[in-house]
Formats: C-alpha cells, sequence, structure tokens
C-alpha cells in the first residue's frame, strides 16, 4: 500500500489528517505482522495495535457526533477529507468542474493512496486482534441530534458521496466523482456552506460559516413582487456572469429586506453564490475579506443588515474606500449587499444646508454624505403594506400554516394585533400568525 507521505496533492499536517496517518500505519503493522508466531514481540505489537484500533474507534465515533455522520463512519471520514481539502485541483474545478493538464496526473496517483484506503478490508484485522467492536462503525445508525458542525443537508450530501464512492470499480471512477462533487458543490468551507460571519483574533481575519440560516424562499415573502424581481434581476446577473450593481435595500422596518436577502442565498446557492455578514464594527477588515475570496470561483455578497450611520461615525469612510475609489480594481465575484431603514444611510442634519455654520463648504458636506449612497447602483424601497395589503398577507400566511379560522374574525384579530405590536407590516403579520399557532392545541 502507498505511504500517506507520498501524496503529492492532498498532503496535509492538521489534525484531521491525523486519523489517516494513525490507520494507514496501522493498517501497514498489520499487513507486516506475522501473526502464526506467537512470541514475546508478535504479542506485544497485537497489544499495541489492540491499543490503537480502538483509539480509532473512539475518534470515529466522535466525529460521528461532532459531524453527524451515519453509515460507514471510515468512508465517512474519507470523504469529509476530500471535499475539505482546499488545493490547486479541488479550487480550480470547484463550480467549473474537470481541468485539463499535468494536475490530473497528480491527483489520480493521489486517489489510488485513498481508494486503497476505501476498500480495506476491516474483518481480518477485527478477527486476528479480537475487536468485534470495530464493526460498529462499518454500520453506524446516527442519532436524531444535529451536528454540532454540519446541518443536515451537508451532512447527508457528505454520506451520499461515501456511498458514490463504493460503487467506483477504479481510482479513475473515484476522481471523477469527486471531480463531480467539486463542480456541484465546491470545496471546503465556501463549497458545503451558504453564509458566513468574519471573525478577528490574534492571528488575523477569519470568515466562519454560519451554520443553522433559515430557509426561507423569495415565494414564501407575500407582496412585494417589484421590489423582488429588482432584486433577482440583479442577482440572477451576477451569477450568471454579467455586469451587475451593489445594492441597497431600503424602507420601513418588518417589511422583508433581511428575509430577502436569507431568501437569495438559499435560491442563488447552487450557482456558487454566498453571503458573507459584515457588521459596522468590521469595516476596517473588509480588505483582508476580499483577498481571501477574490480568486475563488465563487460569487460572494458582502451582507450589512441595518446599515446606518450616526454623524460621529465615520465607518462608512472604510466602505466607501471598498465599494469604489481604491487604486485596485474591484473583484468581479465580488459585490455589496445592504438593508437599511435609512435612504441615505448616514444621519443629516439641517445645519449641514445652513449657509452659516463652522464648515464653510456645506455644499461638500451635503455631496460628503451622500456619497455612501450613491455608491450603491441598485436601490430597492420596501414600504410598509396599506390596510388591504396587510390583511392578504395576513390571509395568505394563515392558509399556508393551516390556520383555520372565520376570515372575519381572523382579519379582526388581526387588526386588533397590529395597532399593539407595531403597526402595519409582513413582520407583524407573521407573529400574529406565530401567536396563532402557539394557541393551537
Amino acid at each position: 500500500m502507498m505511504h500517506k507521505n507520498e501524496l503529492i496533492v492532498f498532503r496535509g499536517e492538521d489534525e484531521q489528517f491525523e486519523l489517516l496517518t494513525i490507520v494507514s500505519e496501522m493498517i501497514d503493522q498489520f499487513e507486516g505482522l506475522t501473526l502464526s508466531k506467537e512470541d514475546g514481540a508478535a504479542c506485544k505489537t497485537k497489544a499495541q495495535m489492540r491499543d490503537c484500533i480502538y483509539d480509532v474507534l473512539n475518534r470515529l465515533l466522535e466525529l460521528a457526533g461532532h459531524y453527524g455522520f451515519h453509515g460507514n463512519l471510515w468512508h465517512c471520514y474519507l470523504a469529509n477529507l476530500l471535499v475539505n481539502h482546499e488545493n490547486s485541483y479541488s479550487m480550480a474545478c470547484e463550480v467549473r468542474g474537470a481541468v485539463e493538464g499535468t494536475i490530473n496526473q497528480a491527483v489520480l496517483h493521489d486517489i489510488v493512496f485513498f481508494k486503497q484506503l476505501y476498500d480495506y478490508d476491516f474483518h481480518p484485522m477485527m478477527e486476528a486482534l479480537a475487536v468485534p467492536e470495530f464493526a460498529m462503525i462499518l454500520e453506524y445508525q446516527a442519532c436524531s441530534q444535529e451536528s454540532k458542525v454540519y446541518n443536515t443537508r451537508i451532512c447527508s450530501r457528505i454520506c451520499e458521496l461515501a456511498e458514490r464512492f463504493c460503487e467506483n470499480s477504479s481510482a479513475a471512477e473515484m476522481k471523477d466523482t469527486l471531480t463531480e462533487f467539486y463542480k456541484d458543490y465546491g470545496v471546503g468551507k465556501f463549497g458545503l456552506h451558504k453564509s458566513f460571519r468574519i471573525r478577528r483574533d490574534e492571528s488575523g481575519v477569519h470568515i466562519e460559516p454560519i451554520l443553522n440560516i433559515a430557509h426561507v424562499t423569495l415565494d414564501q415573502l407575500v407582496g412585494y413582487d417589484i421590489p423582488k424581481k429588482k432584486l433577482t434581476d440583479n442577482t440572477d446577473a451576477f451569477v450568471s456572469g454579467r455586469k451587475a450593481n451593489n445594492c441597497l435595500l431600503f424602507g420601513d422596518a418588518g417589511t422583508g429586506k433581511s428575509s430577502s436577502i436569507k431568501a437569495i442565498a438559499n435560491e442563488y446557492y447552487d450557482r456558487g453564490l454566498r453571503i458573507i455578514e459584515v457588521y459596522k464594527h468590521q469595516f476596517q477588515d473588509l480588505n483582508d475579506v476580499i483577498s481571501q475570496i477574490k480568486h475563488r470561483n465563487y460569487r460572494f455578497i458582502i451582507y450589512m443588515d441595518d446599515l446606518s450611520f450616526e454623524e460621529f461615525e465615520i465607518e462608512y469612510k472604510y466602505l466607501k474606500a471598498v465599494i469604489e475609489g481604491g487604486l485596485e480594481k474591484k473583484p468581479e465575484n465580488i459585490l455589496i449587499y445592504a438593508t437599511s431603514n435609512r435612504r441615505h444611510l448616514i444621519r443629516e442634519n439641517y445645519s449641514d444646508k445652513e449657509e452659516i455654520r463652522e464648515d464653510m463648504h456645506t455644499g461638500d458636506t451635503v455631496q460628503e454624505k451622500l456619497s455612501l449612497v450613491y455608491r450603491f447602483g441598485v436601490t430597492i424601497y420596501f414600504g410598509s403594506p396599506n390596510k388591504k395589503e396587510f390583511q392578504t398577507i395576513v390571509r395568505e400566511l394563515a392558509k399556508r400554516n393551516g390556520i383555520e379560522m372565520p376570515e372575519e374574525e381572523l382579519l379582526l384579530e388581526a387588526n386588533k394585533w397590529e395597532l399593539s405590536h407595531g403597526g402595519l407590516s409582513g413582520r407583524t403579520a407573521q407573529q400574529f400568525v406565530d401567536y396563532l399557532l402557539g394557541m393551537q392545541e
């Protein structure tokens, strides 16, 4: 069997590779052991190997609980290792598919090693070392608790890939299956997850997955057909590789601005769209974030929720420089989407337009405060619904949730609810329907 140190492309020294090292060395040791010779050295080696195999068993069970894997845990571990390994080949194949060149020979060389590990029969080892418990990881039934790392969708995708590898009769077929996965879903955290947030520590700026995002679609947002159409037209152009604009969704609270962003994250994920949420205090990290994603094959929307600035806040200057204005050309795979209750984002005062004030150039002050919003090529207004539109939303939400109540009573109670719960908005309508669902026995 090939040795792990002979890998060319799929090399790694992190803790994810530690189990691979342990098992491959254990297999080599077992294959080289003359089990029929029951001398002291052989017995000592067998005892050490039994300890090792129990350690592997523990690690695989921990991985199952951590990731939510089921079935053959060894196969799932190998599949997870391959789909998360970001290298020159996997990142070239993400979204685009198979590539040409000598790199394919190097990858096939590595896949031969993984295929050997994948097809290895542990039963002789289990019998010779008297470790029947190892069979648990070959047909593992997971508990119902969701994974701490992957949601159910991602976990199922990896387990299905592990099963597909079983159907491959050669390393070449296994390579093709893996390449197809890279094309369909991508590689690493960007391939498996839809949305992300950023975190800074002493080692730098990190982009981390958001594990659970609400699975809302634009069809579930009642009304607002024109704003949704403007949003999808711009996003569709972006993911299709055409020219698109930074986008500002502004308007009244509770009208579906943030939900619309979540919806496009869900609806365009399969076309390579990823969302990175950034907060106002993190704008100084934007250049670091962009440097990490600008050469990937995905399309990224940097998303800023509830964006607005008081007069004393200067973080908007970082944002202006990132959107447009720096010497470096803005990467074509990145757009800025923001939501706000304010049309002009930065608080303005009447004194900004007064002729007598400390600042002699009042026009410059006004232009400085408006310059940020002007850098959003598409602005979309979400206004509060009128009474009739609010009632339409309530009726539709009640119907979708199976609430059986006479329409006259439903609307009367909805009107009472909105008077004391924030007024007419889609959010208020949803809260009212949630209240009714909570009252059902």
